[in-house]
């Protein structure tokens, strides 16, 4: 009886095994029997291999993201120390955050990288605090810096006669001071002290070193958010609005400017074909003569000058709504999260992966703020060129390329062009090119 009920026993698994291995019914039989250590190494492969490609798709992704954001701000920061004419005081913001995006992909990015890719923290528990402190800090000097950058444009445009007198080097040095100053109010202190999260929390990092998620109390989420965005964003968004209505004005200005001037010149044309009509025949030759250099003065060239001022202006206020779209784009989701979340508790958790790629815009905007900041200006892009050619093409000899040259073929954005182009001639009168050229604009 033992032995048979032995066979009995057997019985299936000799049945199945002797079913193809291409079958169906083989597969599902013994998955649910789990007795086939062959099927079972294939599924664990598949599964393996899906993770390759995960995990080698994530560190593409990421890698690109931070090579371009290092290659990019670092391309700022040479062509600026390689090119005079780019020293100018509003260019001081702009160098000021390319150092501070480069360093959010230095820090930030590659150790939230290393978690994503490895599974897990494995550096430490002190590393920890070093990487959350660094990645508040570095992340909320960037958006100070937009911020400094949206006030000294809402000055340059809308009260260009102020301008100079306010935003002297003094003053920016003080600006750049606090935006690198205020940040580790909200990072270093707290968190090294553990004042960020709560007490559970805490105790679980001493009992798992090996994990470094982001949680933290209801206090400093206001506080941390309030300084690291909300607050900056509210101020942008003013500053930016204030703009668009200025080169609104502007616009209509112009449009008055370009019909009153036709007028008074069709006027003008009018008298003087009635005045050489009056005159007789025998003037004719010498009217014909002196017609030629007054056309040449005509309208047409002055309307076209005030035309392309216009178009500049209005490329100014699209890259401005590029500059607060992208702003808004990548910083808004994450910090929607961060408060929310905080707020709500735990009904409100959402997925790691989500988690991860708000992270992840959010360190984008480090990426596109030297294309947004630099590359819309024409004096950075023909900067970027002779610095790109001196890297790549053994050009290094040759001395930095003459962005004065530029003037002559395609004017920059400076800010005596910009005043020029809004109230004509009068400011201008009363300011030197030197001192104007000074308070450059880098927009």
């Amino acid at each position: 009886m033992e032995h048979g009920d032995d066979v009995f026993n057997h019985t299936p698994t000799s049945v199945v095994t002797s079913l193809d291995p291409r079958d169906s019914l083989y597969r599902l039989s013994v998955m649910d029997n789990g007795t086939d250590p062959t099927v079972q190494q294939v599924t664990g492969d598949m599964m393996d291999w899906s993770d390759y490609v995960s995990v080698a798709l994530k560190t593409s992704i990421m890698a690109i993201i931070i090579l371009t954001s290092i290659g990019g701000n670092l391309l700022v920061i040479v062509s600026v120390a390689r090119h005079p004419r780019l020293r100018v005081i509003t260019n001081y913001f702009v160098v000021s955050l390319a150092f501070a995006d480069m360093l959010v992909a230095i820090v930030a990015m590659t150790f939230n990288a290393s978690k994503l890719i490895s599974g897990k923290w494995i550096f430490g528990y002190f590393m920890c605090d070093v990487w959350n402190s660094s990645d508040v800090y570095f992340s909320t000097a960037s958006i100070l810096h937009l911020c400094c950058i949206s006030v000294d444009r809402y000055y340059a445009i809308v009260k260009p006669l102020k301008y100079p007198v306010l935003v002297t080097k003094r003053l920016v040095a003080f600006l750049l001071l606090v935006t690198w100053v205020a940040p580790g109010i909200i990072a270093f202190v707290p968190i090294f002290y553990g004042w960020y999260t709560t007490d559970e929390y805490l105790a679980y990092r001493m009992a798992h070193p090996d994990d470094c998620d982001w949680v933290v109390n209801k206090v400093y989420v206001i506080v941390s958010s309030s300084i690291s965005f909300w607050i900056p964003c509210t101020i942008m968004l003013f500053t930016y609005h204030a703009i668009f209505k200025e080169a609104n004005r502007q616009e209509k200005q112009i449009h008055a400017r370009i019909s009153c001037g036709q007028q008074i010149n069709y006027n003008r044309e009018l008298a003087e074909n009635q005045l050489r009509s009056s005159n007789g025949a025998a003037n004719g030759s010498s009217s014909r003569t002196t017609l030629a250099p007054n056309d040449h003065h005509s309208t047409p060239s002055r309307d076209n000058r005030n035309i392309i001022k216009m178009k500049r202006e209005h490329k100014a206020a699209r890259t401005l709504g590029i500059i607060m779209g992208t702003f808004i784009v990548c910083w808004l989701p994450f910090f929607l999260w961060y408060v929310i979340t905080t707020l709500c508790g735990e009904a409100c958790n959402i997925s790691s992966s989500v988690v991860a790629v708000l992270f992840w815009i959010g360190y984008f905007n480090s990426t596109l703020n030297p294309l947004i900041y630099a590359y819309f200006n024409r004096d950075f892009r023909e900067a970027f060129k002779n610095t790109l050619q001196c890297a790549f093409c053994n050009l290094c000899r040759s001395p930095p390329s003459d962005l004065e040259a530029l003037d002559a073929r395609r004017p920059s954005l400076r800010y005596d062009d910009r005043t020029r182009s809004v109230y004509s001639e009068t400011y201008l009168n009363h300011c030197d090119r030197r001192r104007s050229s000074q308070f450059g604009s880098s927009l």
